[in-house]
């Protein structure tokens, strides 16, 4: 049977305080049956009992995102909504929600801003209090509430809802956000609400100076409480000057230094809150989902370090706070120090967060306490404890923080390393999609880099619905763009004004595709287009006759491994090879998007100029004969990931990436820019086992080497902790830094072989492919339409596929070694066949060195007998350290294929032993 299940208005499950005037409504379809589409469906809009809307009976298969097309939503109204689908199996199913608007506009606040009178050398957070009286029996109650500053409403000394870090942290100059809460804490008769509002991103200290004030030198506050009576009367209570303005507990926070808290301290004399001023035209509804505490991991180890710090292992790197118990007397201090490891004697290393102190106090008030900070988050994974006598671990909690996205993707593997790596990659998307996408959440940065977040979007699509938190985000990136100067490094932008730089400022072209892709969602390209053709545009207004842009800065492959890090950090590949190549790569999504959005004029001038981009870039950076000007693993992974070498090329730059790849011993070399599409472009030029080999590599340069370390976050080096145990000092080491993390890309599309035909996987690709040193995948997606679940396994001879394919979309499967693929319907697909394959780990491989092979009697023989003058070469044992992939990447094909079976013999032979 069918049934319809999880009806969501704008990607969220019943939500309040929507202001779009046609918010979208989606649904997905479960069923037993297999090959279910829907044929039909009708969406009905209720206010109050009142239809408002009604789509009728629609044949359709459409059930993702569909616009409300009803009559002008009111302000601050609750609307039911039932969906009813049909399938082309006979079925009937309904289901219903419900959505509440906001105020509609944030120019309907009927409230005023408020703000304090305290000196500016005042730490403590300001308190904004008003007593009132409730004489009658409520019905509902909504507050509608922002700050400049980031706040925390109470009820009668109850915190109102469970997020942190309203209102967010936008462009302020341009955007603000409102928060609407669902009230229950009023009580009849005399009520005290307290709104306190710390420095948060407004005017905190922030930034690589450390400095304050960036948005204004004074927090305040707007709020309302709506009241509805049972005898249908309403009443608002909003801040005003008749509010008080006081101090409180919280006595210092700051973002990067921590909080002080004190718990004995009685509140100050109050005085009324003064008037200010704000343009409520720039306030905008909660865009994406809030912070939230998501998880609590409790302590796993009480360490006494060898300098005598008493310190807690939380065993996971982590953003947010400790929370914890004590009972101190009164006025004892309790100082919580925070850090992301230890070094290499075992003591507290808080060296990683530079000028982010990151200290939180506590004082006690004598009585049972449970403490946390409101104020500040944290990156650690380790504490340092002082002013406590005794430590019992089970007091203590680490609380992960971060936007409240709903996990979608799970991905897991015969191979332990893998799948920590996989938590790797998860943990540090929870650790710094924290409201924004930051860099690193640890130290005195924590900034929006627009080139992390490019470079990880389609990772991070794959790990959690992230539509909402892009968005919202990307409003602020078009907010802060300007014809002079591009897009920012960083949004919100608080470094001043930079020109734009590749691969960071082409996040304003490449996310919303990726999301448009992932989710189908329309709106987005519409929305963004005006900063995706400015994007484009500046660059084109920056080229030279050659049509290229080669001026200004440019990070390059930043970080990359092919140059000395003392020139600079951008890598070996030229940078305007770089910045070209992605010219080229943002025109082409910008075409393609014109087309999409039937702006044809547009789609002809943007297919123009993307032709003599590639022409140019062939011309310049590329010989008559198909050599790379820049032959490093990132140039010629860019002329092939984004189609710019003209196909004569292709084969001489593939041939070069793959030498260049075994002169560094089968290693990669890559940088922020070169990394997330490396293994991507070997599978998709015949080069998986390769691809393969680079994720599996356990030393340094590798994924798993971090791993091997212990790393529980990805870092932003691929040595951030060398082999000694010692840090690399250059003082921007990050231990959680999450654009490497961006291979999960290729786990997921590539291993796992989930990846879309159509726009939201309303037609699936299912195409694992299998590596050495992987003998199963177990990997699930949750795209807008269901479950899409892909397992395969290929052991003891025998390959095994288990594909899930959720109602209402179909799946193009291909099924290792067999030739033809298989279109499916919904359903589970299992399909079990003998092979010869086995994927074990080779003894011996092409990272094997000479001298292994050597010290094989049947390897010597085989030489012999097809290479005789090879060992009589006087220089043969000069060569035996050479790992046999370096001995054959500038040899002969001839040669290649003897090295590979002479491989071949000695691995058979183990198989025999």
């Amino acid at each position: 049977m069918m049934k319809l299940t999880d009806v969501r208005i704008e990607y969220l499950n019943n939500p309040i305080g929507i202001d779009l005037k046609k918010p979208r409504i989606s649904w997905k379809i479960e069923s037993s049956e297999k090959n279910v589409l829907q044929k039909a469906y009708r969406i009905e809009v209720n206010l109050g009992g009142r239809a408002v809307w009604d789509s009728g009976m629609r044949e359709s298969d459409s059930s993702v995102l569909i616009a409300y097309a009803g009559q002008d939503l009111q302000p601050c109204s609750l609307y039911d909504v039932r969906v009813t689908v049909w399938d082309n199996q006979g079925h009937e199913a309904s289901a219903e929600a419900s959505f509440e608007t906001g105020l509609s506009g944030g120019t309907n606040f009927q409230a005023k801003w408020i703000t304090h009178g305290f000196a500016a050398e005042e730490t403590a957070c300001p308190v904004f209090v008003r007593e009132f009286d409730v004489k009658k029996e409520i019905e509902k109650v909504r507050v509608y509430a922002t700050s400049l500053g980031v706040y925390e409403i109470k009820m009668n000394g109850e915190k109102v809802g469970d997020t942190f870090f309203a209102p967010g942290w936008t462009n302020y100059n341009k955007r603000l956000q409102y928060q609407t809460y669902a009230v229950k804490e009023l009580i009849p008769g005399t009520n005290k609400i307290e709104i306190t509002v710390g420095n948060g991103w407004y005017k905190g200290i922030f930034g690589f100076s450390c400095t304050p004030n960036h948005y204004g030198e004074r927090v305040a506050a707007l709020a309302e409480i709506h009241i509805a009576y049972k005898d249908g009367s309403k009443e608002i209570i909003a801040t005003d000057d008749s509010w008080q303005a006081t101090t409180g507990s919280i006595r210092y926070s700051e973002i990067y230094m921590g909080e002080t808290f004190d718990s004995t301290f009685e509140t100050d004399a109050s005085h009324a809150a003064k008037i200010t001023c704000f343009d409520n035209g720039k306030l905008v509804a909660q865009e994406s989902e809030p912070v939230r505490i998501t998880r609590k991991l409790p302590a796993q180890a009480l360490i006494t370090s060898p300098k005598g710090e008493r310190i807690i292992d939380f065993g996971q790197n982590l953003t947010g706070f400790v929370e914890f118990e004590a009972t101190g007397h009164v006025g004892q201090k309790i100082i919580i120090r925070h850090a992301e490891t230890l070094d290499k004697d075992g003591n507290f290393y808080p060296d990683t967060l530079r000028q982010a102190i990151s200290v939180d106090t506590f004082i006690c008030n004598g009585q049972v306490q449970t403490f946390t900070p409101h104020f500040t988050f944290h990156g650690f994974r380790y504490i340092a404890i002082e002013g406590l006598e005794e430590i019992d671990t089970g007091d203590f909690r680490a609380c992960a923080l971060h936007t409240d996205m709903e996990e979608t993707g799970s991905f897991r593997t015969s191979n332990p390393l893998i799948n920590q790596l996989q938590s790797n990659i998860q943990w540090g998307q929870r650790g710094n999609f924290l409201d924004i996408p930051t860099d690193c959440p640890q130290r005195d940065e924590r900034l929006g880099w627009t080139g992390d977040a490019q470079v990880f979007a389609g990772t991070a699509a794959y790990n959690a619905n992230v539509a909402l938190f892009f968005t919202k985000w990307l409003r602020d990136l078009a907010s802060e763009q300007t014809a002079e100067y591009g897009v920012p490094h960083v949004v919100p932008n608080i470094l001043g004004d930079q020109e734009g730089a590749a691969a960071w400022s082409d996040a304003a072209t490449v996310i919303p595709w990726v999301m448009y892709q992932t989710y189908g969602d329309l709106k987005i390209l519409e929305d963004q287009y005006e900063s995706m053709t400015g994007w484009v545009d500046y660059i084109s207004a920056r080229c030279g006759s050659s049509g290229l842009w080669q001026t200004g800065f440019q990070y390059g492959d930043w970080l990359a491994l092919d140059k000395e890090e003392s020139a600079d950090r951008t890598g070996a590949t030229d940078k305007y090879l770089v910045a070209n190549a992605y010219y080229a790569y943002s025109t082409d999504i910008v075409r393609q998007t014109a087309r999409i959005l039937n702006k044809n004029e547009d789609a002809a001038k943007y297919d123009e100029l993307y032709l003599r981009i590639k022409q140019a870039f062939n011309d310049e950076y590329i010989t008559k004969t198909g050599r790379m000007v820049s032959e490093t693993q990132t140039g010629c992974v860019l002329a092939l990931h984004f189609d710019l070498a003209d196909e004569k090329y292709k084969p001489r730059i593939l041939e070069s990436l793959t030498t260049n790849i075994a002169n560094h011993k089968n290693h990669l070399s890559t940088g922020f820019v070169g990394t997330p599409y490396l293994c991507h472009v070997l599978t998709e030029q015949g080069e998986h086992e390769l691809a393969g080999t680079l994720l599996l590599k356990e030393d340094y340069p590798s994924w798993l080497y971090a791993v091997k370390k212990g790393a529980t976050t990805i870092w932003e080096r691929w040595n951030s902790i060398l082999p000694d145990g010692s840090f690399d000092e250059s003082g921007m080491n990050s231990l959680n830094h999450y654009a490497y993390g961006s291979i999960g890309d290729w786990m997921y599309g590539k291993l796992a072989g989930i990846g879309l035909l159509e726009l939201g996987y309303k037609k699936v690709s299912i195409k694992p492919q299998f590596i050495k040193g992987i003998t199963w995948v177990e990997a699930s997606f949750r795209s807008v339409y269901g479950e899409i679940r892909s397992v395969w396994s290929c052991e003891n001879r025998k390959i095994r596929i288990e594909v899930k394919i959720p109602a209402n979309t179909t799946a193009v499967i291909h099924l290792p070694e067999k030739a033809e693929p298989i279109e499916v319907g919904s359903g589970l697909h299992t399909f079990e066949y003998e092979t010869a394959t086995s994927l074990e780990k080779d003894r011996y491989s092409m990272d094997s060195t000479l001298q292994e092979i050597m010290d094989q009697p049947e390897a010597v023989e085989l030489f012999n007998q097809y290479a005789p003058d090879m060992l009589n070469h006087p220089l043969i044992k000069m060569a035996y350290g050479f790992t046999i992939s370096e001995v054959v990447a500038n040899g002969t094909q001839e040669s290649a294929d003897l090295f590979n079976m002479v491989l071949d013999r000695l691995n058979a032979a183990e198989i025999t032993v």
